[in-house]
Protein backbone atom coordinates (compact mmCIF):
# COMPACT_ATOMS: atom_id res chain seq x y z
CA UNK A 1 0.00 0.00 0.00
CA UNK A 2 1.50 3.41 -1.03
CA UNK A 3 1.88 6.36 1.46
CA UNK A 4 -0.70 8.27 -0.32
CA UNK A 5 -3.40 5.57 0.05
CA UNK A 6 -2.28 4.70 3.43
CA UNK A 7 -3.01 8.20 4.57
CA UNK A 8 -6.48 8.15 2.86
CA UNK A 9 -7.27 4.77 4.65
CA UNK A 10 -5.75 6.49 7.70
CA UNK A 11 -8.34 9.74 7.46
CA UNK A 12 -11.39 7.14 6.70
CA UNK A 13 -10.27 5.22 9.85
CA UNK A 14 -10.02 7.75 12.42
CA UNK A 15 -13.07 9.73 10.96
CA UNK A 16 -15.74 6.87 10.53
CA UNK A 17 -17.97 6.25 13.86
CA UNK A 18 -14.74 7.49 15.89
CA UNK A 19 -15.91 9.52 19.25
CA UNK A 20 -11.97 10.45 19.98
CA UNK A 21 -8.94 10.29 18.82
CA UNK A 22 -5.85 11.16 21.79
CA UNK A 23 -2.11 10.86 20.06
CA UNK A 24 -1.09 14.68 20.95
CA UNK A 25 1.90 14.39 19.31
CA UNK A 26 0.82 12.41 15.94
CA UNK A 27 3.59 9.91 16.62
CA UNK A 28 1.04 7.01 15.83
CA UNK A 29 -0.17 8.76 13.06
CA UNK A 30 3.38 9.14 11.75
CA UNK A 31 4.45 5.61 12.57
CA UNK A 32 1.72 3.75 10.20
CA UNK A 33 3.23 6.40 7.68
CA UNK A 34 6.35 5.78 7.63
CA UNK A 35 6.13 2.26 7.71
CA UNK A 36 4.27 2.25 4.93
CA UNK A 37 7.03 3.92 3.21
CA UNK A 38 9.26 1.26 4.82
CA UNK A 39 11.34 3.34 7.14
CA UNK A 40 9.47 2.11 10.41
CA UNK A 41 10.72 -1.76 10.98
CA UNK A 42 9.19 -2.26 14.26
CA UNK A 43 6.11 -3.94 15.17
CA UNK A 44 2.95 -1.12 15.86
CA UNK A 45 1.40 -2.28 18.49
CA UNK A 46 -2.43 -2.29 18.62
CA UNK A 47 -4.00 -3.12 22.10
CA UNK A 48 -7.61 -4.26 22.32
CA UNK A 49 -8.50 -5.55 25.77
CA UNK A 50 -11.65 -8.00 26.74
CA UNK A 51 -12.78 -9.24 30.19
CA UNK A 52 -14.32 -12.53 28.40
CA UNK A 53 -17.11 -12.46 31.25
CA UNK A 54 -19.87 -14.20 29.06
CA UNK A 55 -19.63 -16.18 25.93
CA UNK A 56 -19.91 -15.25 22.10
CA UNK A 57 -19.16 -11.89 20.13
CA UNK A 58 -22.15 -9.66 18.77
CA UNK A 59 -22.13 -7.02 15.94
CA UNK A 60 -21.26 -4.38 18.94
CA UNK A 61 -17.44 -5.98 19.24
CA UNK A 62 -17.49 -6.47 15.66
CA UNK A 63 -17.29 -2.66 15.47
CA UNK A 64 -14.46 -2.69 16.99
CA UNK A 65 -12.86 -5.45 14.75
CA UNK A 66 -13.72 -3.80 11.99
CA UNK A 67 -11.61 -0.93 12.71
CA UNK A 68 -8.91 -3.52 13.75
CA UNK A 69 -8.83 -5.31 10.79
CA UNK A 70 -8.68 -2.06 9.06
CA UNK A 71 -5.60 -0.99 11.31
CA UNK A 72 -3.83 -5.44 10.52
CA UNK A 73 -4.33 -4.08 7.03
CA UNK A 74 -2.00 -0.88 7.64
CA UNK A 75 0.34 -3.00 8.90
CA UNK A 76 -0.37 -2.84 12.40
CA UNK A 77 -0.14 -6.15 14.82
CA UNK A 78 -3.30 -6.44 17.17
CA UNK A 79 -3.07 -7.52 20.55
CA UNK A 80 -5.32 -9.19 21.76
CA UNK A 81 -5.36 -8.56 25.63
CA UNK A 82 -7.22 -11.64 27.61
CA UNK A 83 -8.10 -10.32 30.61
CA UNK A 84 -8.72 -13.42 32.71
CA UNK A 85 -7.06 -12.21 35.68
CA UNK A 86 -9.33 -8.90 35.71
CA UNK A 87 -12.62 -10.82 34.34
CA UNK A 88 -12.80 -12.41 38.16
CA UNK A 89 -12.31 -8.99 39.58
CA UNK A 90 -15.16 -7.01 37.26
CA UNK A 91 -14.93 -4.25 35.45
CA UNK A 92 -17.35 -1.49 37.20
CA UNK A 93 -17.82 0.35 33.91
CA UNK A 94 -21.43 1.37 33.15
CA UNK A 95 -22.33 -0.62 36.19
CA UNK A 96 -24.85 0.70 39.54
CA UNK A 97 -23.59 -1.88 41.39
CA UNK A 98 -20.52 -4.13 42.02
CA UNK A 99 -20.44 -6.34 39.58
CA UNK A 100 -20.08 -9.98 40.33
CA UNK A 101 -16.81 -12.44 40.33
CA UNK A 102 -16.63 -14.86 37.43
CA UNK A 103 -15.33 -18.27 37.84
CA UNK A 104 -11.56 -19.37 35.95
CA UNK A 105 -13.38 -22.23 34.62
CA UNK A 106 -15.79 -20.18 32.72
CA UNK A 107 -13.50 -17.29 31.68
CA UNK A 108 -11.81 -20.21 30.02
CA UNK A 109 -14.87 -21.71 28.03
CA UNK A 110 -16.11 -17.81 27.29
CA UNK A 111 -12.36 -17.43 26.46
CA UNK A 112 -12.42 -20.35 23.96
CA UNK A 113 -15.36 -18.98 21.86
CA UNK A 114 -14.22 -15.73 21.69
CA UNK A 115 -10.83 -17.03 19.92
CA UNK A 116 -13.17 -19.15 17.50
CA UNK A 117 -15.23 -16.61 16.49
CA UNK A 118 -12.91 -13.00 15.05
CA UNK A 119 -11.08 -15.11 12.65
CA UNK A 120 -14.61 -14.17 10.85
CA UNK A 121 -13.56 -10.67 11.11
CA UNK A 122 -9.23 -10.78 11.61
CA UNK A 123 -6.66 -11.82 10.53
CA UNK A 124 -5.07 -14.71 12.86
CA UNK A 125 -1.83 -15.26 11.18
CA UNK A 126 1.15 -14.29 13.87
CA UNK A 127 2.46 -11.25 11.71
CA UNK A 128 -0.75 -9.27 12.14
CA UNK A 129 -2.13 -10.91 15.27
CA UNK A 130 -1.18 -11.96 18.79
CA UNK A 131 -2.90 -12.82 22.28
CA UNK A 132 -2.34 -12.92 25.84
CA UNK A 133 -3.67 -13.58 29.05
CA UNK A 134 -2.94 -11.03 31.40
CA UNK A 135 -2.71 -13.54 34.53
CA UNK A 136 0.86 -13.85 33.11
CA UNK A 137 1.85 -11.44 35.21
CA UNK A 138 -0.62 -10.47 37.55
CA UNK A 139 -0.70 -14.12 38.90
CA UNK A 140 2.97 -15.59 41.19
CA UNK A 141 4.27 -18.47 41.95
CA UNK A 142 3.02 -18.95 45.35
CA UNK A 143 -0.32 -18.37 43.86
CA UNK A 144 0.26 -21.60 42.25
CA UNK A 145 -1.79 -25.01 44.22
CA UNK A 146 -0.52 -27.89 41.96
CA UNK A 147 -2.20 -31.67 42.86
CA UNK A 148 -0.29 -33.68 45.27
CA UNK A 149 0.46 -36.12 42.37
CA UNK A 150 2.06 -33.15 39.66
CA UNK A 151 4.95 -34.68 38.54
CA UNK A 152 7.70 -32.00 38.62
CA UNK A 153 11.65 -32.57 37.18
CA UNK A 154 14.02 -31.24 38.58
CA UNK A 155 17.79 -30.95 37.03
CA UNK A 156 21.09 -29.27 37.98
CA UNK A 157 24.57 -29.39 36.54
CA UNK A 158 27.05 -29.81 39.39
CA UNK A 159 30.70 -28.19 38.96
CA UNK A 160 32.74 -31.04 38.08
CA UNK A 161 30.04 -31.53 35.69
CA UNK A 162 28.02 -34.40 36.57
CA UNK A 163 23.99 -34.30 36.07
CA UNK A 164 21.71 -34.26 39.23
CA UNK A 165 17.89 -35.57 38.23
CA UNK A 166 15.08 -35.52 41.04
CA UNK A 167 11.61 -35.25 41.32
CA UNK A 168 11.07 -32.69 44.03
CA UNK A 169 7.82 -31.69 45.73
CA UNK A 170 5.07 -29.48 43.32
CA UNK A 171 3.40 -27.09 45.79
CA UNK A 172 7.30 -26.36 47.36
CA UNK A 173 8.77 -23.64 46.12
CA UNK A 174 11.04 -24.59 44.20
CA UNK A 175 8.61 -27.20 42.49
CA UNK A 176 6.29 -24.24 41.89
CA UNK A 177 9.04 -21.90 40.26
CA UNK A 178 9.57 -24.39 37.73
CA UNK A 179 6.17 -24.62 36.86
CA UNK A 180 5.09 -21.29 36.66
CA UNK A 181 8.29 -20.55 34.24
CA UNK A 182 7.23 -23.13 31.99
CA UNK A 183 3.07 -21.86 32.31
CA UNK A 184 3.89 -17.97 31.43
CA UNK A 185 2.83 -17.43 27.74
CA UNK A 186 5.66 -15.23 27.53
CA UNK A 187 7.95 -18.04 27.31
CA UNK A 188 5.87 -20.73 25.76
CA UNK A 189 3.93 -18.77 23.14
CA UNK A 190 5.70 -15.43 22.67
CA UNK A 191 9.39 -17.06 23.33
CA UNK A 192 10.83 -14.55 25.10
CA UNK A 193 14.42 -14.97 26.24
CA UNK A 194 14.64 -12.39 28.40
CA UNK A 195 13.26 -12.48 32.59
CA UNK A 196 9.56 -13.39 32.87
CA UNK A 197 7.76 -9.50 33.17
CA UNK A 198 5.28 -9.94 36.96
CA UNK A 199 3.70 -7.32 38.56
CA UNK A 200 4.31 -7.91 42.54
CA UNK A 201 2.71 -6.43 45.02
CA UNK A 202 5.83 -3.89 45.20
CA UNK A 203 5.55 -2.79 41.96
CA UNK A 204 1.94 -2.48 42.23
CA UNK A 205 2.05 0.26 45.11
CA UNK A 206 5.02 2.06 43.36
CA UNK A 207 2.41 2.80 40.57
CA UNK A 208 0.11 3.31 43.01
CA UNK A 209 2.17 5.93 44.06
CA UNK A 210 1.86 8.38 41.15
CA UNK A 211 -1.98 7.91 40.78
CA UNK A 212 -4.18 10.28 43.24
CA UNK A 213 -7.40 9.06 45.12
CA UNK A 214 -9.58 12.55 43.59
CA UNK A 215 -8.20 10.76 39.84
CA UNK A 216 -9.92 8.00 40.18
CA UNK A 217 -12.72 8.83 42.22
CA UNK A 218 -13.65 11.96 39.94
CA UNK A 219 -15.10 8.86 37.36
CA UNK A 220 -18.74 9.29 37.02
CA UNK A 221 -19.95 5.97 37.74
CA UNK A 222 -18.53 5.94 41.30
CA UNK A 223 -19.92 9.54 41.81
CA UNK A 224 -23.12 8.05 40.72
CA UNK A 225 -22.85 5.55 42.78
CA UNK A 226 -22.03 7.22 45.71
CA UNK A 227 -24.96 9.90 45.10
CA UNK A 228 -27.48 6.73 45.00
CA UNK A 229 -25.91 5.38 48.34
CA UNK A 230 -24.62 2.15 46.69
CA UNK A 231 -21.43 0.76 47.73
CA UNK A 232 -18.26 1.25 45.73
CA UNK A 233 -15.16 -1.46 46.93
CA UNK A 234 -11.39 -0.26 46.62
CA UNK A 235 -11.12 -3.58 44.09
CA UNK A 236 -13.27 -1.41 41.61
CA UNK A 237 -11.44 1.83 42.40
CA UNK A 238 -8.17 0.26 41.24
CA UNK A 239 -9.61 -1.59 37.78
CA UNK A 240 -8.24 1.47 35.88
CA UNK A 241 -5.25 0.97 37.23
CA UNK A 242 -4.52 -2.70 36.47
CA UNK A 243 -5.60 -2.26 32.93
CA UNK A 244 -3.30 0.69 32.50
CA UNK A 245 -0.44 -1.99 33.93
CA UNK A 246 -1.73 -4.40 31.10
CA UNK A 247 -0.47 -1.24 28.48
CA UNK A 248 2.83 -1.01 30.48
CA UNK A 249 3.31 -4.69 30.03
CA UNK A 250 2.71 -5.63 27.23
CA UNK A 251 4.90 -2.33 26.19
CA UNK A 252 7.38 -4.65 27.50
CA UNK A 253 6.57 -7.45 26.31
CA UNK A 254 6.17 -6.62 22.46
CA UNK A 255 8.41 -3.68 22.38
CA UNK A 256 5.72 -1.16 22.72
CA UNK A 257 1.91 -0.39 22.81
CA UNK A 258 0.97 2.35 20.35
CA UNK A 259 -2.84 2.20 20.20
CA UNK A 260 -5.57 0.95 22.55
CA UNK A 261 -8.90 0.60 20.69
CA UNK A 262 -12.24 0.54 22.54
CA UNK A 263 -15.61 2.25 23.71
CA UNK A 264 -16.69 5.34 24.58
CA UNK A 265 -17.21 3.87 28.01
CA UNK A 266 -13.73 2.64 28.26
CA UNK A 267 -12.20 6.44 27.82
CA UNK A 268 -11.07 6.91 31.28
CA UNK A 269 -9.63 3.50 31.34
CA UNK A 270 -7.57 4.04 28.58
CA UNK A 271 -6.43 7.51 29.53
CA UNK A 272 -4.95 6.27 33.18
CA UNK A 273 -3.15 4.12 30.99
CA UNK A 274 -1.45 6.70 29.57
CA UNK A 275 -0.59 7.90 32.54
CA UNK A 276 0.91 4.50 33.75
CA UNK A 277 2.99 4.64 30.85
CA UNK A 278 3.96 7.74 31.18
CA UNK A 279 5.92 7.94 34.96
CA UNK A 280 7.22 4.51 33.81
CA UNK A 281 8.76 6.79 30.91
CA UNK A 282 7.31 5.33 28.40
CA UNK A 283 5.52 6.60 25.32
CA UNK A 284 1.91 6.85 26.21
CA UNK A 285 -0.40 5.01 24.10
CA UNK A 286 -2.50 7.03 21.60
CA UNK A 287 -5.81 6.23 22.52
CA UNK A 288 -8.68 5.59 19.83
CA UNK A 289 -12.49 6.04 20.92
CA UNK A 290 -15.23 4.84 18.76
CA UNK A 291 -18.88 5.47 18.95
CA UNK A 292 -21.14 2.38 20.68
CA UNK A 293 -23.86 0.68 18.70
CA UNK A 294 -26.91 1.11 19.68
CA UNK A 295 -29.08 -2.33 20.92
CA UNK A 296 -32.04 -3.89 18.59
CA UNK A 297 -34.04 -1.60 20.79
CA UNK A 298 -32.28 1.29 19.92
CA UNK A 299 -31.74 2.82 23.52
CA UNK A 300 -29.15 1.39 25.32
CA UNK A 301 -25.73 0.07 23.99
CA UNK A 302 -25.44 -3.52 22.65
CA UNK A 303 -25.18 -6.02 25.49
CA UNK A 304 -25.86 -9.75 26.18
CA UNK A 305 -26.77 -8.59 29.73
CA UNK A 306 -29.61 -6.29 28.05
CA UNK A 307 -30.94 -9.04 25.78
CA UNK A 308 -30.87 -6.30 22.67
CA UNK A 309 -27.73 -7.57 20.71
CA UNK A 310 -27.33 -9.90 17.75
CA UNK A 311 -24.53 -12.23 17.79
CA UNK A 312 -22.51 -12.87 14.90
CA UNK A 313 -22.51 -16.26 15.18
CA UNK A 314 -26.54 -16.57 15.27
CA UNK A 315 -28.36 -18.23 12.69
CA UNK A 316 -27.90 -16.41 9.30
CA UNK A 317 -32.29 -16.35 9.03
CA UNK A 318 -32.06 -15.42 13.06
CA UNK A 319 -29.71 -12.39 12.34
CA UNK A 320 -31.45 -10.93 9.42
CA UNK A 321 -35.07 -11.11 11.66
CA UNK A 322 -33.20 -9.20 14.45
CA UNK A 323 -31.39 -6.77 11.97
CA UNK A 324 -34.96 -5.98 10.43
CA UNK A 325 -36.56 -5.33 13.31
CA UNK A 326 -34.18 -2.68 14.54
CA UNK A 327 -35.60 1.10 15.16
CA UNK A 328 -35.75 3.18 11.79
CA UNK A 329 -33.89 5.79 14.22
CA UNK A 330 -30.99 3.27 14.44
CA UNK A 331 -30.10 2.84 10.79
CA UNK A 332 -27.83 5.17 9.96
CA UNK A 333 -25.49 4.45 13.21
CA UNK A 334 -25.80 0.68 11.96
CA UNK A 335 -24.70 1.36 8.41
CA UNK A 336 -21.92 4.05 9.46
CA UNK A 337 -20.56 1.28 12.46
CA UNK A 338 -20.96 -2.01 10.14
CA UNK A 339 -21.46 -1.78 6.47
CA UNK A 340 -18.56 -1.38 3.98
CA UNK A 341 -21.20 1.48 2.30
CA UNK A 342 -19.32 5.00 1.73
CA UNK A 343 -20.26 7.71 3.96
CA UNK A 344 -20.76 9.93 1.38
CA UNK A 345 -23.50 7.13 0.46
CA UNK A 346 -24.87 7.09 4.30
CA UNK A 347 -24.82 10.83 4.26
CA UNK A 348 -27.45 10.88 1.12
CA UNK A 349 -29.48 7.83 2.96
CA UNK A 350 -29.96 9.94 5.83
CA UNK A 351 -30.93 12.94 3.60
CA UNK A 352 -33.63 10.58 2.03
CA UNK A 353 -34.68 8.92 4.85
CA UNK A 354 -35.35 12.76 6.68
CA UNK A 355 -37.44 13.73 3.09
CA UNK A 356 -39.37 10.02 3.30
CA UNK A 357 -37.93 9.24 0.09
CA UNK A 358 -36.90 5.41 0.92
CA UNK A 359 -38.83 3.06 3.03
CA UNK A 360 -36.86 2.29 5.67
CA UNK A 361 -37.90 -1.50 5.81
CA UNK A 362 -35.71 -1.25 2.16
CA UNK A 363 -32.46 -0.04 3.80
CA UNK A 364 -32.88 -2.28 6.61
CA UNK A 365 -33.07 -5.36 3.98
CA UNK A 366 -30.35 -3.65 2.12
CA UNK A 367 -28.07 -3.81 5.83
CA UNK A 368 -29.97 -7.38 6.91
CA UNK A 369 -28.05 -8.98 3.54
CA UNK A 370 -24.95 -7.04 3.92
CA UNK A 371 -24.09 -8.57 7.10
CA UNK A 372 -25.46 -11.68 7.05
CA UNK A 373 -23.53 -11.81 4.04
CA UNK A 374 -20.89 -10.84 6.23
CA UNK A 375 -20.49 -13.65 8.53
CA UNK A 376 -22.76 -16.16 7.18
CA UNK A 377 -21.65 -15.74 2.99
CA UNK A 378 -24.07 -14.98 0.46
CA UNK A 379 -26.11 -17.82 -0.75
CA UNK A 380 -26.97 -18.00 3.28
CA UNK A 381 -27.35 -13.88 3.07
CA UNK A 382 -29.62 -15.08 -0.05
CA UNK A 383 -31.54 -17.62 1.71
CA UNK A 384 -31.96 -15.29 4.89
CA UNK A 385 -33.76 -12.85 2.67
CA UNK A 386 -35.97 -15.27 0.55
CA UNK A 387 -36.96 -16.39 4.23
CA UNK A 388 -37.87 -13.31 5.74
CA UNK A 389 -39.44 -12.08 2.50
CA UNK A 390 -42.05 -15.47 2.16
CA UNK A 391 -42.83 -14.91 5.60
CA UNK A 392 -43.42 -11.33 6.01
CA UNK A 393 -44.61 -10.33 2.50
CA UNK A 394 -46.51 -12.82 0.97
CA UNK A 395 -49.34 -13.03 3.04
CA UNK A 396 -48.11 -14.81 5.36
CA UNK A 397 -48.33 -12.79 7.86
CA UNK A 398 -51.77 -10.67 7.77
CA UNK A 399 -51.91 -6.65 6.42
CA UNK A 400 -54.95 -6.46 8.96
CA UNK A 401 -52.73 -8.02 11.97
CA UNK A 402 -54.19 -7.02 15.18
CA UNK A 403 -52.65 -4.41 16.72
CA UNK A 404 -52.88 -3.42 20.60
CA UNK A 405 -51.15 -0.59 22.31
CA UNK A 406 -50.05 -1.03 25.62
CA UNK A 407 -48.94 1.71 27.91
CA UNK A 408 -47.34 -0.48 30.38
CA UNK A 409 -45.47 -4.36 31.14
CA UNK A 410 -48.04 -6.60 30.89
CA UNK A 411 -48.40 -10.43 31.52
CA UNK A 412 -48.82 -11.88 27.86
CA UNK A 413 -51.52 -14.35 28.68
CA UNK A 414 -53.41 -11.54 29.95
CA UNK A 415 -53.63 -9.53 26.42
CA UNK A 416 -54.05 -13.02 24.67
CA UNK A 417 -56.90 -13.25 26.92
CA UNK A 418 -58.41 -10.20 26.35
CA UNK A 419 -57.98 -10.10 22.19
CA UNK A 420 -59.23 -13.50 21.80
CA UNK A 421 -56.57 -14.91 20.96
CA UNK A 422 -56.11 -17.83 23.20
CA UNK A 423 -59.38 -19.40 25.12
CA UNK A 424 -58.05 -19.98 28.21
CA UNK A 425 -54.94 -19.78 30.90
CA UNK A 426 -54.57 -23.44 30.22
CA UNK A 427 -55.07 -22.87 26.16
CA UNK A 428 -52.22 -20.57 26.70
CA UNK A 429 -50.39 -23.29 28.94
CA UNK A 430 -50.19 -26.11 26.10
CA UNK A 431 -49.56 -23.56 23.34
CA UNK A 432 -46.28 -22.18 25.47
CA UNK A 433 -45.38 -26.30 26.08
CA UNK A 434 -45.97 -26.82 21.95
CA UNK A 435 -43.51 -24.00 21.67
CA UNK A 436 -46.29 -22.43 19.34
CA UNK A 437 -45.95 -18.95 20.22
CA UNK A 438 -43.11 -17.01 18.88
CA UNK A 439 -41.26 -13.88 18.11
CA UNK A 440 -41.46 -13.54 14.46
CA UNK A 441 -38.91 -10.36 14.19
CA UNK A 442 -36.11 -12.55 16.25
CA UNK A 443 -37.54 -16.45 15.54
CA UNK A 444 -37.40 -17.17 19.24
CA UNK A 445 -39.64 -19.43 20.81
CA UNK A 446 -41.59 -17.78 23.85
CA UNK A 447 -41.01 -20.73 26.57
CA UNK A 448 -41.89 -19.00 30.07
CA UNK A 449 -45.83 -18.95 31.16
CA UNK A 450 -44.99 -16.21 32.81
CA UNK A 451 -43.64 -14.11 30.17
CA UNK A 452 -44.59 -10.46 30.11
CA UNK A 453 -44.26 -8.09 27.34
CA UNK A 454 -42.54 -4.18 28.30
CA UNK A 455 -41.97 -3.44 24.56
CA UNK A 456 -42.73 -3.94 20.82
CA UNK A 457 -43.23 -7.20 19.79
CA UNK A 458 -44.81 -9.01 16.78
CA UNK A 459 -46.37 -12.72 17.93
CA UNK A 460 -47.22 -15.71 15.93
CA UNK A 461 -49.63 -18.19 17.93
CA UNK A 462 -50.05 -21.46 16.12
CA UNK A 463 -49.77 -21.07 12.12
CA UNK A 464 -52.54 -18.71 11.70
CA UNK A 465 -52.83 -15.94 14.68
CA UNK A 466 -51.03 -12.87 14.50
CA UNK A 467 -50.85 -10.19 17.44
CA UNK A 468 -48.74 -7.09 16.65
CA UNK A 469 -48.08 -5.29 20.83
CA UNK A 470 -46.65 -1.88 20.68
CA UNK A 471 -45.34 -0.01 23.72
CA UNK A 472 -47.09 3.57 24.39
CA UNK A 473 -43.74 5.78 24.94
Amino acid sequence: MSADSVENELKDLLGRGVNKFIDPEGSFQKKIVEKAKGNYRKDIIVKFGIDPTRPDIHLGHAVIFRKLRQLQELGCKVVFLVGDFTAQIGDPTDKSKTRPEVEQKEVEANLKTYLSDIVKVLRTDKEVFSWIRNSDWFTSITDLNLPDDYKVAFEAVQSNGTKIKADIAPNSFIGKAAVFEKTRMQVTELKLKEKVVVITLKSFLWILKHITFSRLIERDMFQERIKNGHELFMHEMLYPVLQGVDSQVLAQIYGSCDLEIGGSDQLFNMLVARDVMKFNKGVSQAVLVLDILPGTKGKEKMSKSLDNYIGISELSSQMFGKVMSIPDSSIIDYFTLLSSLSLGDIKEMRSALEKEKVNPRDLKMKLAKELVATYHGEEKAKAAEEDFIRTFQKNEIPEDIKKVIISETRPLVEILLEEGLVKSKSDFKRLIEEGAISDIHNQNKITGLDFSVGEDIVLRIGKKRFIDIRKDL
